[in-house]
């Protein structure tokens, strides 16, 4: 089985940019789209191509902003938008696909801001969603992928030094975040299987990022150590163009 994970930036854009010969490609059995940025109605019409997939969205209540979609060939037992918290809940940033086997969560979490003034916003996001997933892994194994707006480590950003603290993505908070999600039993799959390369899943559309490869590794495909022995592959496909990030690819036997 192969997932795909990709944050868009917008929907109705990315659309107009090869994506779905990207996604004929690719061939995913599931695909988790973060940052669609449109209503319901309009994410529907976006991708009605997709005749093949099962389509859940999640918009959040502003317009523009946000949003999450799964599609999956194989139709979910169950899907769940939110984590069921108020205060989190208005932002359409979670989804939770129910298989026999597994849940998937698609996450786009959210940004500490260009002046860091979510920071103590996202310190409680992080450790509420952790909480909900270990709630999940009570009943079977998890996985979830998507943009986690963080670099866990030196190696995952072109500019660790100039950016520590001071940058939304690479503060201590967040880093603890992420620390916690894998001190409670969940295992970045791309880092286990990668543990020395350089590898980067967005790059800002200013100063020529893109081309000067710098960037920051802020997608994840996290997983129940549980299942990390059914992991075959876990890839950056950052030849794919489109958006500020690039898919990132998980293939398990489940």
């Amino acid at each position: 089985m192969k997932i795909i994970s990709w944050n868009v930036n917008g929907i109705r854009a990315v659309v107009k940019k090869d994506f779905f010969e990207n996604i004929n490609q690719l061939n995913p059995d599931i695909l988790c789209l973060q940052e669609t940025k449109a209503q319901y109605n309009e994410v529907e019409k976006a991708l009605a191509p997709m005749t093949t997939y099962h389509k859940e969205y999640n918009s959040a209540d502003k317009k523009g902003y946000s949003g999450t979609a799964i599609l999956s060939k194989m139709e979910p037992t169950n899907i769940k938008d939110d984590m069921g918290i108020a205060e989190h809940d208005e932002e359409g940033r979670v989804q939770c696909a129910e298989y026999p086997n597994f849940y998937l969560v698609n996450v786009y979490v959210p940004n500490s801001g260009q002046q860091l003034d979510r920071l103590d916003y996202r310190k409680k996001w992080d450790a509420d969603f952790l909480n909900y997933l270990k709630d999940l892994e009570k009943t079977k194994p998890v996985i979830v992928c998507g943009d986690f707006n963080v670099a866990h480590k030196p190696i995952d950003l072109k500019n660790d030094k100039s950016n520590y603290n001071k940058t939304a993505g690479y503060t201590q908070v967040e880093i603890d975040g992420m620390d916690n999600f894998l001190t409670s039993g969940f295992v970045d799959t791309f880092r286990h299987l990668h543990p020395n390369e350089v590898a980067y899943t967005y790059w800002s559309y200013r100063f020529k990022a893109r081309e000067r490869n710098t960037g920051w590794r802020i997608d994840y495909f996290l997983i129940s150590n549980s299942i990390l022995d059914k992991v075959k592959n876990v890839n950056i496909c950052s030849d794919v163009l489109g958006s500020d990030h690039c898919p990132i690819a998980l293939e398990i036997d489940l």
